[in-house]
């Protein structure tokens, strides 16, 4: 999953990257090779999660995730009904595998970091959306046109990370580095671990 960089359907408006340090964006920005994220396992993982919508959590855990969350995204997102979603997406989708439960808030830290949850970023490689999913998988899993919207988009990228991590065996930065396509460099992880930190970790 390549950065955004830009966006597109908002008449040209660059995504804002101000406040987040534009010396560690370039570093980060060296070019990605997520177009090779087409391991076979993966894409039969992807297929058995994309027409999942149902998803059980612990209601007062998933109150409190909003209380907490909801102000600090506000930062990024005016809009009530959008942020909300967002959270209930991230919420379900990160705990949706009980045997590898991804930390909600780490994927909003990711999320910052690849779109700054811009629904509509699209980076220079073609990734789309708030994480940056690349575009062959819409097509070889038949959801194309979906990328925009935010519970496809999270569905997807929380299950691409979430087999990364075990193919890592549970080692974040490797795992993030495949999920960014930038094996081998440590910008981008530190950069996500980094916003966990310091915005989003709870």
């Amino acid at each position: 999953m390549a950065r955004a960089i830009r966006t597109s359907g908002r008449a040209g408006r660059l995504a804002g990257w101000a406040g987040i340090g534009l010396v560690c964006w370039a570093l980060a920005a060296a070019p990605a090779r997520a177009d090779e994220q087409r391991d076979p396992e993966l894409k039969g993982l992807l297929l058995d999660v994309i027409g999942k919508t149902d998803c059980y959590v612990d209601k007062y855990e998933s109150a409190v995730w909003h209380q907490v969350m909801e102000p600090r995204l506000s930062r990024f997102l005016a809009a009530h009904e959008l942020r909300m979603q967002i959270l209930d997406n991230v919420f379900c989708e990160a705990q949706r595998d009980p045997t590898l439960k991804l930390p909600p808030d780490l994927v909003l830290a990711l999320i910052e970091v690849e779109s700054r949850f811009d629904t509509w970023a699209v980076s220079p490689a073609g990734a789309v959306g708030l994480m940056q999913v690349m575009p062959f998988w819409p097509r070889q899993l038949g959801v194309e046109n979906q990328l925009i919207r935010a519970a496809p988009n999270i569905r997807i990228g929380c299950e691409i990370l979430r087999y990364y991590l075990r193919a890592e065996h549970h080692d974040w930065p490797r795992a993030l580095a495949r999920y960014n396509g930038s094996v081998g460099r440590t910008t981008y992880p530190a950069l996500v671990m980094q916003r966990w930190q310091r915005v989003w970790r709870y």
